[in-house]
This record gives structure tokens, sequence and C-alpha cells, in this order.
């Protein structure tokens, strides 16, 4: 049986704090096809509440986590209702192994993002 599993969270570095209400997408990546599995908000402390993915339901593969950062910026009194420079925020990622521990964190401010594999 299948141990591993995928976290996250979200820092907003510009106001140095956790990212609440940030809507998370988590899709499976196949060729040409993306295929949702979940979908969740950041809590007060900027992770999920539980992990996307865990136990048999995480499998080899690549995957797509979509960050939803413009509305968690507007949110916040970081950006306005135009265009913005960072929006929708897709990091994909494979994972080799399904026993694993997948963290991938977002690192957000109006004007920049940066990722990493944490633990």
């Amino acid at each position: 049986m299948a141990a591993g599993k995928l976290t996250t969270h979200v820092l907003d570095t510009a106001r140095g704090k956790p990212a609440a209400g940030v809507k998370i997408t988590l899709y499976r990546v196949s060729g040409e096809g993306h295929a949702k599995v979940t979908e969740t908000v950041t809590n007060e402390d900027g992770r999920t509440n539980a992990p996307m993915l865990a136990g048999a339901a995480l499998t080899v593969g690549e995957y797509e986590l979509v960050f939803c950062a413009g509305d968690y910026l507007r949110a916040s009194g970081q950006a306005g209702d135009g265009v913005l420079f960072l929006d929708e925020i897709p990091i994909r990622f494979g994972v080799p192994d399904a026993d694993a521990h997948y963290h991938v964190p977002l690192l957000i401010s109006p004007f920049a993002y940066s990722t990493y594999r944490g633990s």
C-alpha cells in the first residue's frame, strides 16, 4: 500500500505571513490533457486542512497545482481590479515515487513567486 502524500502551503512574502483563502486546484497531467483531481482553499496558516493526495490516491506521474493568487492578492488589498501581473500560478511537477512525501509550497507577492520541494 502506498504511503506517500502531497501537501502544499502558501506564504505571502510581501506581507510576511501565511496566505489564507487561496484556492488551489490539483490536476493529473497526461499527454495534452488535464484531469481535475481535487480543489481546496488554504486555512489561516496558509496550509490545506488535509493533504491534496495521500496513500493509494497518490500515484507516479505528472501533476499540476494551480494557485488562484490573483483572487488572494485582490482580497488582501495588494492588487486592483485591472489586469494583474500574476493571476493563476500553475506549478507542474512529477511524482517518481508514490511512497514519498511531496511538499510543493508557493511563496507569492504581487510581482514574483517561487517554489521548491519541501519536506
